[in-house]
């Protein structure tokens, strides 16, 4: 039985719901902003607590110094998604987190022209996951792990420079009037901004936000963009712009959706490495019309 963060990536939530379950491994979602309501959630098969640095798509900030406290007091093992967040803004390992997991087709690759994922924790925890490896397969082919490694050569001027074009982004959205919400934890008005600025060094690329009207005016917006490209993936030089109710969490039933805050008319923003002016004046066209 595992502990899992409320709101996921929709590809995370299938996984649970289909391979795991076929497994035999249940879980159950914990709110991540009320720590005093997990010890409620436990069973006596508990051995893990899921979580995700940055949220997909709401970029919300979880407890995550309440997190290793919780599961350090009870012998439970912790993971993390740190792939919104990346190591350049966010090492979970340093605040105790047991094992953290990376979609290296993002951030750390940069270039999306590969599909990679790379885990990380102590050699016992790595052992017994070689061990699964070993007999599922999925190593990665040689030219990959190439073009993974000159990505990672350019990681931290990519990111900080998508730090800084995503805050430009969410203060220009945040103050239109035609949003009405905006999804960034680098702006004062996000619900874990303080928690954000204490535990990340920047705030990250990704962030989310929601029209004024309804799923129209959102996909009425989205066929007014000329920059950002329509698709599902994030962290590479081109910005990508997707609605995550069509796209990454389609998947997911309608009702979860609703109760994990997702809006079908929520529209997110993986910010690329376009000149910052170019992506506001297009993004302010759109937005016009």
């Amino acid at each position: 039985h595992m502990l899992v963060q409320d709101c996921l990536y929709g590809g995370t939530t299938s996984l649970l719901n289909h391979e795991l379950a076929r497994l035999g491994i249940s879980y159950t979602p914990m709110d991540p902003q009320a720590p005093d309501s997990w010890a409620d959630l436990l069973r006596p098969t508990t051995r893990l607590i899921y979580v995700e640095s940055l949220t997909n798509p709401l970029v919300q900030v979880a407890d995550l110094e309440a997190v290793v406290s919780f599961a350090g007091a009870r012998g439970l093992v912790t993971v993390i998604d740190n792939t919104f967040a990346s190591p350049v803004n966010f090492r979970p390992a340093e605040l105790g987190i047991d094992l953290v997991m990376e979609s290296a087709t993002k951030y750390l690759n940069g270039h999306t022209d590969i599909c990679a994922g790379v885990v990380a924790g102590s050699e016992d925890h790595v052992a017994q996951i070689k061990i699964t490896l070993d007999h599922l397969g999925g190593v990665l082919d040689a030219h990959a792990c190439f073009l993974l490694e000159r990505g990672l050569k350019t990681l931290p001027i990519r990111v900080s420079g998508q730090n800084a074009a995503a805050l430009r982004m969410a203060e220009f959205l945040e103050g239109h009037p035609r949003v009405a919400k905006v999804n960034y934890p680098g702006l004062a008005s996000h619900g874990q901004h303080e928690r954000a600025a204490r535990l990340f060094e920047g705030f990250g690329g990704m962030l989310s936000f929601e029209l004024a009207g309804g799923i129209e005016e959102a996909e009425t917006f989205l066929g007014k963009l000329t920059l950002p490209a329509h698709a599902a993936s994030l962290g590479g030089a081109e910005s990508l712009i997707v609605r995550p109710a069509a796209a990454t969490h389609g998947g997911v039933p309608p009702e979860e959706r609703a109760r994990s805050g997702i809006s079908d008319n929520l529209i997110r923003f993986s910010v690329g490495l376009e000149d910052v002016e170019d992506l506001l004046n297009d993004f302010d066209a759109a937005l016009k019309a």
